[in-house]
């Protein structure tokens, strides 16, 4: 019971004292969009290039998540709320570790995006809108999803049978367009922006 749960900090080593030890400031860089949009093609790349500058970093990504941790979810709006809550949480741990979170997840409405922000702290929170049309994605279409869902073999698909709410201009998201863009271009697009958050002063 709640009544019975004692949080324990006061006594833990600091966020700064990891980010020392690491070099580095912890972010949280969560990007979102259609399935098939490239965030995780994205993420997978910026980690790369971190990796070889001697950044530490850790992808949580939606496919990898829902194996595991999240594996009891499905896709009603509940259990999406509940998906993203509990990555949020996850990545705010990695956040108080130091270390560079590169998160990878539909997130399909703003809702859900602003509860993520809430959890992980806005401060280091940057929301990356990864854009591309459902027709590119459904063109694209790396899992055979789009295929299926055509099909009736995907219940709730995200921009077919349940909305994607884009980001508003006063969201302060930033636009990755991966359909008008190559992905070297989009990679140094989201360095370019992670770079100076994660230099210690």
């Amino acid at each position: 019971m709640a009544e019975n749960i004692y949080p324990e900090f006061a006594r833990m080593l600091k966020r700064a004292d990891k980010e020392r030890l690491l070099g580095q400031r912890g972010i949280v860089l969560w990007m979102y969009g259609l399935s098939g949009s490239g965030k995780s093609t994205l993420a997978n790349a910026l980690e790369r290039r971190l990796h070889a500058e001697g950044r530490f970093t850790q992808i949580l990504d939606g496919d990898n998540i829902r194996t595991g941790l999240n594996r009891n979810l499905g896709f009603s709006d509940e259990d999406r709320a509940e998906n993203i809550r509990r990555i949020a949480e996850v990545a705010k741990l990695f956040l108080h570790a130091g270390v560079v979170t590169l998160t990878s997840f539909i997130t399909p409405r703003r809702g859900l995006r602003s509860a993520a922000r809430e959890i992980v702290g806005a401060d280091d929170f940057i929301e990356v809108y990864v854009r591309a049309p459902y027709e590119v994605c459904a063109g694209r279409d790396p899992k055979g999803l789009y295929a299926k869902a055509e099909k009736g073999g995907v219940a709730q698909f995200t921009g077919r049978d349940s909305a994607f709410e884009e980001p508003e201009p006063g969201d302060g998201a930033l636009v990755v367009d991966t359909a008008a863009r190559d992905l070297a271009t989009c990679v140094e697009q989201l360095y370019a922006i992670v770079a100076p958050r994660i230099a210690l002063p």
